[in-house]
């Protein structure tokens, strides 16, 4: 019988409505349950369609995530960009690890596809091959004139030259844009256009900008691993694997100024406060599950473990509260984490998930397949994110035979062909329009500078510069003197500096403007300037030395590098006076006195006291440098084993020294040009602290004609072979994805462990390192006493102090128990400062 045709009492018709509604909205907002508990495991993982796979999702309340396309329309993105009209240009790769052996995975199916919605409905409805037969492709950056494409190692251009979204011309502009025989977890990426208007990346020692129409290099330290975005303000956040979070709170360009120098303070800067994640089911799908620590006892993933590119919100059609929030994917766990950035009092930043007491995250789902691997801020004010949807998403590269023998049993090797593409959206708005920016005239762009979208903003500057209109500085110097908005007035400035438009007269405007962030861009345009000979701009600059500003006065130590030498030191030494103790600004003051250290060194001995921290702070840092070069190091050496010095200015030299030496080693691990007479001669005939240190120092330092002591290490036992073997294995599959197979690190993920002293120096040192990881410079060393046994970790440690030709102890089970047992309590990261303090 047809519904239609039942006949119900009015009461009763009220009541089968009122369920049917019930029902129906249980059903529309099963979704939005929050928060989610945690969902029964499936034995299966049953690979879902695009529709299937949208009841899957738990957000908080008022937000919707929609899909916006599909298989086949995309296949594997991992990467995408907006052109100015808002169509989605797409990197696919298909080719990644399409089974457990990886075979295949070198074969040219990547391909940029243009991706259009003609019908306005939100929905992808057109796909166009731009440019296809790409290895393993992982970036892009949509110019208005060509396309940028990172195949690695090759960074093309490619052109549409006849608008019909088809490349035309594709050239090759760089080989070195990543490395093809590297793990592609782990090469370049990025071509993120900042507002500085420089495309920065990650993961590649360059960054480029467009000017007079060619593509212009810069070399930069090499940061992070996958992924790159900014805030409203300009700053540049990374991540990697096991961290979620990192931040520059100044340009690393700056940091290319001294070879010398090994302190990198201010970029790649973690600021997660933890790496807890909450997936909403069990995840025994992760590479080390069998790890204590690794899974929590109800099976969910514990922390990062696969981290990826992330994004800061910066749209207008999602609540005010998420601006400026920075949201990571984890794909291992199914999820995107959402952290909110806050300052500190001290100027640091420190990002935290907001759900951290409810034990979730922004985005979860039940689909062991959804593999969020990129984020973006869209036109349209929403959130963009690219599913990847596939089981396998660890490389083979450090691929464990838990994991694989887990992708078996689960089926997870299919499908291989699929791929989503979703936006979330909040009830309180919808989408935004189209953009349609390309056909803007220069006047309509200006006013996109005003636009309540940071995208918006972007476009608009980045098209300004690139297309050099004429007739528009006076309304960019309208803006940036008189508008209201303080992300306007950074714009406008910026764009005046792309157009090489930032003159003296609105620079010196911009030095006393509300916000720090337009005076620190200010001191940054004025450094050609400062540069000259005869400034006075210099003074008006040297006047925010006294401003309240972290942000300011970290420019302000780093511009000043950029000064004629003869006003550059006295400039430096009042930076040092005042903000001495900051170790960015001490790092950047290194940064701008190259091959200048120890004059500068000279300088501070003569104008500071015995309780003058800040000054005492930087001569400690320039001495650490300086005993690193082969530069005046017989100099330093004497002036600690003058007698006439004062002994606490012998003091900061010799602690330097103790620095950049091991605390033992079986190798002469400093090298001196010639024998250190006035050393010998001190610590035979003085007493006290400081002969006693000498002494042990000397040890570790060599010279011409020193009698050698050759390490008489006993050769390794049987059982210690086998540790070794078992060592170099778990090191292999585990630390080489950021310290590399020869030890030797990456760059902003992994330190240099070759004759490393904290390798080869004492075993007890190494073995806190492993189990409560360390606080580095730039970089953090996670824990691993959770996710290693005692015979596990004496073998990863007798590998390290055995490899490379080390000739350190081996270490034993026992050793690692007893350290175990000693700082069973100890919850947080080791410091070089604490370890420094521990009795031997």
């Amino acid at each position: 019988m047809r519904p239609s045709s039942i006949t119900l009492p009015s009461k009763h018709l009220y009541l089968f409505v009122l369920i049917l509604a019930v029902c129906f909205l249980a059903t529309a907002c099963h979704k939005q349950e929050w928060p989610p508990q945690i969902q029964t495991n499936p034995k299966d993982s049953p690979i879902l369609s695009p529709e299937e796979a949208l009841d899957t999702f738990f957000l908080p309340p008022g937000y919707d995530i929609e899909l916006v396309a599909s298989e086949p329309r995309v296949i594997a993105p991992v990467a995408m960009d907006f052109d100015a009209d808002g169509r989605l240009w797409v990197v696919e790769m298909p080719s990644f690890m399409p089974n457990t052996e990886g075979k295949g995975e070198n074969k040219p199916t990547g391909r940029i596809v243009v991706l259009e919605d003609t019908t306005g409905d939100g929905k992808i409805d057109n796909r166009t091959v731009f440019l296809d037969n790409l290895v393993l492709p992982r970036a892009i950056k949509v110019l208005d004139n060509q396309v940028l494409v990172g195949a690695p190692p090759f960074l093309y251009a490619a052109c549409d030259t006849t608008g019909n979204l088809q490349a035309d011309t594709v050239q090759k502009i760089r080989d070195d844009f990543g490395d093809s025989s590297r793990n592609p977890e782990h090469n370049s990426n990025g071509l993120m256009w900042g507002i500085d208007n420089w495309i920065h990346n990650t993961g590649y020692e360059g960054r480029f900008r467009v000017h007079d129409d060619q593509l212009q290099y810069s070399k930069v330290p090499s940061l992070g691993q996958w992924g790159i975005t900014m805030d409203n303000h300009g700053r540049i956040y990374r991540n990697n694997n096991s961290n979620p979070l990192y931040v520059d709170y100044i340009s690393p360009h700056y940091y290319m100024r001294n070879k010398d120098s090994r302190s990198y303070h201010g970029i790649y800067e973690s600021i997660s406060k933890n790496k807890t994640v909450w997936p909403v089911h069990p995840t025994p799908g992760v590479n080390r599950g069998y790890r204590e620590g690794v899974l929590r006892d109800d099976g969910t993933l514990a922390h990062y473990t696969a981290g990826s590119s992330l994004a800061a919100y910066r749209g207008d059609r999602l609540p005010e509260e998420l601006l400026n929030n920075i949201f990571v994917p984890e794909p291992a766990g199914n999820l995107i984490q959402r952290l909110v950035v806050k300052k500190k009092n001290d100027g640091t930043l420190l990002g935290y998930n907001p759900y951290e007491d409810l034990q979730t995250d922004f985005l979860t789902s039940t689909d062991e397949r959804f593999r969020p691997v990129n984020i973006y801020s869209a036109p349209d004010g929403t959130l963009y994110i690219l599913d990847m949807y596939r089981g396998i998403i660890q490389h083979k590269t450090y691929l464990t035979d838990y994991l694989r023998s887990e992708i078996e049993h689960r089926g997870l090797e299919e499908p291989l062909e699929a791929g989503r593409i979703y936006r979330i959206t909040h009830k309180s708005n919808k989408p935004g329009p189209k953009p349609q920016l390309s056909s803007k005239k220069p006047g309509e762009l200006i006013s996109a500078l005003k636009h309540p979208n940071g995208w918006w903003r972007d476009t608009a500057q980045r098209l300004l510069v690139e297309r050099q209109p004429n007739g528009i500085i006076p309304k960019l110097r309208e803006l940036v003197t008189n508008s209201d908005t303080g992300y306007v007035r950074l714009h406008a400035l910026w764009t005046l500096d792309g157009l090489d438009k930032a003159d003296r007269s609105i620079i010196e405007s911009a030095l006393s403007d509300p916000s720090p962030h337009i005076r620190a861009a200010a001191i940054r345009m004025a450094e050609p300037i400062l540069a000259e000979t005869d400034s006075s701009v210099r003074n008006e600059v040297m006047k925010l030395i006294t401003d309240s500003s972290s942000i300011v006065q970290r420019q302000l130590a780093a511009s000043v590098g950029e000064f004629p030498l003869g006003s550059r030191i006295p400039a430096l030494i009042k930076l040092t006076k005042r903000y001495g103790n900051d170790p960015i600004i001490r790092s950047l003051v290194i940064s701008g006195l190259s091959n200048h250290e120890f004059n500068f060194l000279d300088q501070l001995y003569k104008r500071f006291e015995e309780d003058d921290i800040n000054m005492i702070s930087m001569a400690k840092s320039l001495a650490n440098v300086l005993f690193r070069t082969d530069s005046h190091i017989d100099k330093l050496l004497n002036r600690i084993g003058d007698k006439e010095w004062p002994k606490w200015k012998r003091n900061v030299l010799l602690t330097a020294l103790e620095e950049v030496a091991p605390k033992s080693s079986s190798n002469h691990y400093f090298k001196l040009n010639q024998q250190p007479t006035q050393l010998l001669a001190v610590a035979k005939s003085e007493n006290g602290d400081i002969a006693k240190r000498i002494n042990s120092i000397l040890d570790r330092l060599s010279w011409p004609g020193k009698p050698k002591k050759e390490p008489k290490q006993k050769p390794l036992s049987a059982k210690e072979k086998k540790r070794f073997s078992k060592g170099r294995n778990l090191y292999e599959a585990t630390c080489a994805s950021c310290h590399r197979e020869n030890g030797k690190g990456f760059k902003g993920m992994g330190a240099n462990l070759v004759e490393s002293k904290w390798v080869i120096g004492d075993k007890r040192d190494l073995i806190r390192i492993l189990l409560n990881g360390k606080k580095g410079e730039k970089m953090q060393m996670p824990a691993f006493k959770n996710q290693y046994s005692d015979k596990e970790i004496a073998s990863i440690l007798t590998y390290l102090r055995r490899a490379w030709r080390h000739e350190a102890s081996p270490v034993h089970p026992p050793k690692v128990k007893d350290v175990r047992g000693a700082t069973s309590r100890r919850k947080s990261h080791w410091t070089e400062e604490e370890l420094k303090r521990i009795e031997h």
